[in-house]
Protein backbone atom coordinates (compact mmCIF):
# COMPACT_ATOMS: atom_id res chain seq x y z
CA UNK A 1 0.00 0.00 0.00
CA UNK A 2 1.36 3.41 -1.03
CA UNK A 3 0.44 6.60 0.82
CA UNK A 4 1.95 9.92 1.92
CA UNK A 5 3.27 10.79 5.38
CA UNK A 6 4.38 14.17 6.68
CA UNK A 7 6.73 15.52 9.32
CA UNK A 8 6.07 19.04 10.60
CA UNK A 9 9.06 21.07 11.76
CA UNK A 10 8.26 23.88 14.21
CA UNK A 11 10.00 26.42 16.41
CA UNK A 12 7.52 26.37 19.29
CA UNK A 13 7.47 29.31 21.68
CA UNK A 14 6.05 29.74 25.17
CA UNK A 15 2.40 30.43 24.21
CA UNK A 16 0.40 27.20 23.66
CA UNK A 17 -2.38 29.02 21.77
CA UNK A 18 0.04 30.52 19.23
CA UNK A 19 1.77 27.18 18.87
CA UNK A 20 -1.59 25.53 18.24
CA UNK A 21 -2.35 28.07 15.52
CA UNK A 22 1.05 27.50 13.89
CA UNK A 23 0.56 23.75 14.09
CA UNK A 24 -2.86 23.95 12.46
CA UNK A 25 -1.52 25.98 9.55
CA UNK A 26 1.31 23.50 8.93
CA UNK A 27 -0.89 20.41 9.31
CA UNK A 28 -3.34 21.83 6.77
CA UNK A 29 -0.42 22.40 4.39
CA UNK A 30 0.65 18.76 4.77
CA UNK A 31 -2.90 17.49 4.20
CA UNK A 32 -3.21 19.67 1.10
CA UNK A 33 -0.13 17.87 -0.25
CA UNK A 34 -1.87 14.53 0.23
CA UNK A 35 -0.48 13.33 3.56
CA UNK A 36 -2.79 10.94 5.41
CA UNK A 37 -0.51 10.74 8.47
CA UNK A 38 0.99 13.95 9.87
CA UNK A 39 3.45 14.10 12.79
CA UNK A 40 4.38 17.17 14.85
CA UNK A 41 7.51 17.56 17.03
CA UNK A 42 8.17 16.90 20.68
CA UNK A 43 6.78 19.68 22.91
CA UNK A 44 4.54 21.04 20.18
CA UNK A 45 2.55 23.02 22.77
CA UNK A 46 5.39 24.96 24.39
CA UNK A 47 9.14 25.06 24.87
CA UNK A 48 9.67 26.84 28.15
CA UNK A 49 12.75 26.55 30.38
CA UNK A 50 10.94 28.15 33.32
CA UNK A 51 9.12 25.17 34.82
CA UNK A 52 6.82 27.30 36.98
CA UNK A 53 5.79 29.39 33.97
CA UNK A 54 5.18 26.23 31.93
CA UNK A 55 3.01 24.67 34.62
CA UNK A 56 1.00 27.88 34.81
CA UNK A 57 -0.22 27.46 31.21
CA UNK A 58 -0.71 23.68 31.28
CA UNK A 59 -3.92 21.69 31.48
CA UNK A 60 -4.84 18.04 31.68
CA UNK A 61 -5.77 16.16 28.52
CA UNK A 62 -9.39 17.31 28.61
CA UNK A 63 -8.44 20.97 28.71
CA UNK A 64 -5.27 21.04 26.62
CA UNK A 65 -5.40 23.36 23.58
CA UNK A 66 -3.04 21.21 21.48
CA UNK A 67 -5.05 18.05 22.13
CA UNK A 68 -8.30 19.80 21.25
CA UNK A 69 -6.90 21.36 18.08
CA UNK A 70 -5.33 18.11 16.90
CA UNK A 71 -8.62 16.28 17.35
CA UNK A 72 -10.52 18.89 15.35
CA UNK A 73 -7.87 18.97 12.61
CA UNK A 74 -7.93 15.20 12.21
CA UNK A 75 -11.70 15.25 11.88
CA UNK A 76 -11.78 18.30 9.58
CA UNK A 77 -9.10 16.96 7.23
CA UNK A 78 -9.94 13.26 7.48
CA UNK A 79 -6.38 12.28 8.36
CA UNK A 80 -4.33 10.79 11.20
CA UNK A 81 -2.70 13.50 13.32
CA UNK A 82 0.16 12.48 15.60
CA UNK A 83 1.12 15.09 18.18
CA UNK A 84 4.72 14.08 18.76
CA UNK A 85 4.37 15.27 22.32
CA UNK A 86 3.20 18.11 24.49
CA UNK A 87 3.46 18.77 28.21
CA UNK A 88 0.39 17.58 30.11
CA UNK A 89 -0.55 18.36 33.71
CA UNK A 90 -0.74 15.16 35.79
CA UNK A 91 -2.38 16.48 38.93
CA UNK A 92 0.76 15.95 41.02
CA UNK A 93 4.15 17.65 41.19
CA UNK A 94 5.28 16.36 37.80
CA UNK A 95 4.16 16.66 34.18
CA UNK A 96 3.87 14.10 31.39
CA UNK A 97 5.80 14.38 28.13
CA UNK A 98 2.96 12.80 26.17
CA UNK A 99 2.30 12.05 22.51
CA UNK A 100 -1.17 11.55 21.02
CA UNK A 101 -2.58 9.93 17.90
CA UNK A 102 -5.97 11.02 16.53
CA UNK A 103 -7.94 9.29 13.80
CA UNK A 104 -9.95 10.79 10.91
CA UNK A 105 -13.05 10.83 13.11
CA UNK A 106 -11.24 13.10 15.58
CA UNK A 107 -11.17 10.47 18.31
CA UNK A 108 -8.02 9.75 20.26
CA UNK A 109 -6.61 6.38 19.25
CA UNK A 110 -3.87 6.24 21.89
CA UNK A 111 -1.25 8.18 23.78
CA UNK A 112 2.40 7.50 24.65
CA UNK A 113 4.46 8.88 27.54
CA UNK A 114 8.18 9.32 26.88
CA UNK A 115 10.01 6.49 28.63
CA UNK A 116 13.62 7.68 28.77
CA UNK A 117 14.27 10.99 30.51
CA UNK A 118 16.89 13.36 29.10
CA UNK A 119 19.21 13.63 32.12
CA UNK A 120 22.59 14.60 30.66
CA UNK A 121 25.67 16.78 31.22
CA UNK A 122 27.09 17.99 27.92
CA UNK A 123 30.12 20.05 26.94
CA UNK A 124 30.23 23.81 27.56
CA UNK A 125 28.11 23.48 30.70
CA UNK A 126 24.90 22.42 28.96
CA UNK A 127 22.94 20.27 31.41
CA UNK A 128 19.39 18.90 31.40
CA UNK A 129 17.36 17.05 34.05
CA UNK A 130 14.07 16.08 32.45
CA UNK A 131 13.28 13.67 35.26
CA UNK A 132 13.05 16.53 37.75
CA UNK A 133 9.88 17.81 36.06
CA UNK A 134 8.44 14.90 34.09
CA UNK A 135 7.28 11.44 35.10
CA UNK A 136 8.74 8.77 32.84
CA UNK A 137 6.44 6.47 30.93
CA UNK A 138 6.59 2.72 31.44
CA UNK A 139 4.86 1.26 28.39
CA UNK A 140 5.91 0.93 24.76
CA UNK A 141 3.11 1.17 22.22
CA UNK A 142 2.21 0.25 18.65
CA UNK A 143 -0.98 1.20 16.80
CA UNK A 144 -2.49 -0.72 13.90
CA UNK A 145 -3.63 1.85 11.35
CA UNK A 146 -5.49 0.88 8.16
CA UNK A 147 -2.34 1.31 6.06
CA UNK A 148 0.53 0.45 8.45
CA UNK A 149 1.49 -0.37 12.03
CA UNK A 150 3.00 2.56 13.89
CA UNK A 151 5.55 2.43 16.73
CA UNK A 152 5.95 5.28 19.20
CA UNK A 153 8.98 7.00 20.74
CA UNK A 154 9.99 10.53 21.71
CA UNK A 155 13.39 12.21 21.26
CA UNK A 156 15.89 10.72 23.77
CA UNK A 157 14.17 7.34 23.34
CA UNK A 158 16.11 7.08 20.05
CA UNK A 159 19.25 6.18 22.01
CA UNK A 160 17.62 3.00 23.33
CA UNK A 161 17.44 0.56 20.42
CA UNK A 162 15.68 -2.11 22.48
CA UNK A 163 12.53 0.03 22.44
CA UNK A 164 12.44 0.13 18.64
CA UNK A 165 13.31 -3.54 18.34
CA UNK A 166 10.42 -4.49 20.60
CA UNK A 167 8.05 -2.43 18.47
CA UNK A 168 9.39 -3.89 15.23
CA UNK A 169 9.00 -7.39 16.64
CA UNK A 170 5.39 -6.45 17.48
CA UNK A 171 4.81 -5.55 13.82
CA UNK A 172 5.72 -1.86 13.59
CA UNK A 173 6.40 -0.83 10.00
CA UNK A 174 6.73 2.90 10.67
CA UNK A 175 8.81 4.04 13.64
CA UNK A 176 8.44 7.56 15.00
CA UNK A 177 10.89 9.91 16.71
CA UNK A 178 9.33 13.34 17.23
CA UNK A 179 12.05 15.39 18.91
CA UNK A 180 13.49 18.60 20.29
CA UNK A 181 17.16 17.63 19.96
CA UNK A 182 19.69 20.14 21.22
CA UNK A 183 21.95 21.59 18.57
CA UNK A 184 25.02 20.08 20.25
CA UNK A 185 23.73 16.50 20.31
CA UNK A 186 21.96 16.87 16.98
CA UNK A 187 25.07 17.87 15.09
CA UNK A 188 26.88 14.84 16.48
CA UNK A 189 24.26 12.08 16.47
CA UNK A 190 20.81 12.92 15.04
CA UNK A 191 21.05 11.52 11.51
CA UNK A 192 23.22 8.58 12.52
CA UNK A 193 20.80 7.44 15.21
CA UNK A 194 17.71 7.84 13.06
CA UNK A 195 19.13 5.96 10.09
CA UNK A 196 20.44 3.21 12.37
CA UNK A 197 17.00 2.68 13.96
CA UNK A 198 15.42 2.47 10.49
CA UNK A 199 18.07 0.12 9.08
CA UNK A 200 18.32 -2.29 12.00
CA UNK A 201 14.53 -2.73 12.08
CA UNK A 202 13.83 -2.61 8.34
CA UNK A 203 11.20 0.10 8.93
CA UNK A 204 10.27 3.55 7.75
CA UNK A 205 11.06 6.27 10.29
CA UNK A 206 9.39 9.66 10.62
CA UNK A 207 11.07 12.26 12.84
CA UNK A 208 9.43 15.69 13.17
CA UNK A 209 11.73 18.05 15.04
CA UNK A 210 11.88 21.43 16.67
CA UNK A 211 14.36 23.69 14.89
CA UNK A 212 15.86 27.08 15.65
CA UNK A 213 16.34 29.54 18.52
CA UNK A 214 13.27 29.52 20.76
CA UNK A 215 11.69 32.23 22.88
CA UNK A 216 13.10 30.66 26.05
CA UNK A 217 16.65 30.93 24.67
CA UNK A 218 17.36 27.31 23.85
CA UNK A 219 18.44 26.19 20.37
CA UNK A 220 17.20 22.99 18.77
CA UNK A 221 18.77 21.16 15.85
CA UNK A 222 15.90 20.83 13.38
CA UNK A 223 16.66 18.62 10.35
CA UNK A 224 13.35 16.75 10.52
CA UNK A 225 13.61 13.56 8.47
CA UNK A 226 11.67 10.80 6.77
CA UNK A 227 13.78 7.67 6.19
CA UNK A 228 13.04 4.44 4.33
CA UNK A 229 13.72 0.85 5.55
CA UNK A 230 17.04 0.73 3.69
CA UNK A 231 18.25 3.83 5.52
CA UNK A 232 17.77 6.27 2.65
CA UNK A 233 16.71 9.79 3.58
CA UNK A 234 13.53 10.50 1.62
CA UNK A 235 13.09 14.06 2.90
CA UNK A 236 14.99 16.41 5.21
CA UNK A 237 14.35 19.92 6.51
CA UNK A 238 16.89 22.60 7.28
CA UNK A 239 18.31 23.39 10.67
CA UNK A 240 15.98 26.21 11.69
CA UNK A 241 12.43 27.35 11.17
CA UNK A 242 9.21 25.79 10.00
CA UNK A 243 9.02 23.09 7.35
CA UNK A 244 6.53 20.59 5.97
CA UNK A 245 8.14 17.37 4.77
CA UNK A 246 6.00 15.01 2.70
CA UNK A 247 7.14 11.65 1.33
CA UNK A 248 5.44 8.73 -0.37
CA UNK A 249 5.68 5.48 1.54
CA UNK A 250 5.27 2.00 0.09
CA UNK A 251 4.86 -0.53 2.89
CA UNK A 252 6.06 -3.24 0.49
CA UNK A 253 9.52 -1.73 1.01
CA UNK A 254 9.41 -2.94 4.61
CA UNK A 255 8.83 -6.53 3.54
CA UNK A 256 11.53 -6.21 0.90
CA UNK A 257 14.14 -4.86 3.32
CA UNK A 258 13.33 -7.48 5.96
CA UNK A 259 13.46 -10.17 3.28
CA UNK A 260 16.94 -9.15 2.17
CA UNK A 261 18.32 -8.90 5.71
CA UNK A 262 16.00 -10.87 8.03
CA UNK A 263 17.70 -9.84 11.26
CA UNK A 264 14.39 -9.71 13.12
CA UNK A 265 13.97 -13.43 12.38
CA UNK A 266 17.63 -14.24 12.87
CA UNK A 267 17.90 -12.76 16.37
CA UNK A 268 18.93 -15.32 18.98
CA UNK A 269 18.86 -15.48 22.74
CA UNK A 270 22.29 -15.64 24.33
CA UNK A 271 24.02 -15.55 27.68
CA UNK A 272 26.81 -13.27 28.80
CA UNK A 273 29.97 -14.67 30.35
CA UNK A 274 32.20 -12.30 32.31
CA UNK A 275 35.82 -13.47 32.44
CA UNK A 276 37.97 -12.23 35.31
CA UNK A 277 41.72 -11.96 34.77
CA UNK A 278 44.11 -11.68 37.72
CA UNK A 279 47.75 -12.12 38.51
CA UNK A 280 49.32 -10.37 35.52
CA UNK A 281 49.73 -11.50 31.94
CA UNK A 282 50.57 -14.90 30.56
CA UNK A 283 53.64 -15.50 28.40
Amino acid sequence: MTFKVAAIQMCSGVDPQKNADDMARLVRDAAAQGAVYVQTPEMTGALQRNRAALKAVLADEDGDVIVARASSLARELGIFVHIGSTAIARGDEKMANRGFLFGPDGKRICSYDKIHMFDVDLDNGESWRESSAYEAGTEARVANLPFATLGFAICYDVRFPQLFRSEAMAGAEILTVPAAFTRQTGEAHWEILLRARAIENGAFLVAAAQGGVHEDGRETYGHSMIIDPWGRVLAEAGGAGEAVLVAEVDIADVKAARGKIPNLKNAREFSLDRVAVSGGTQA
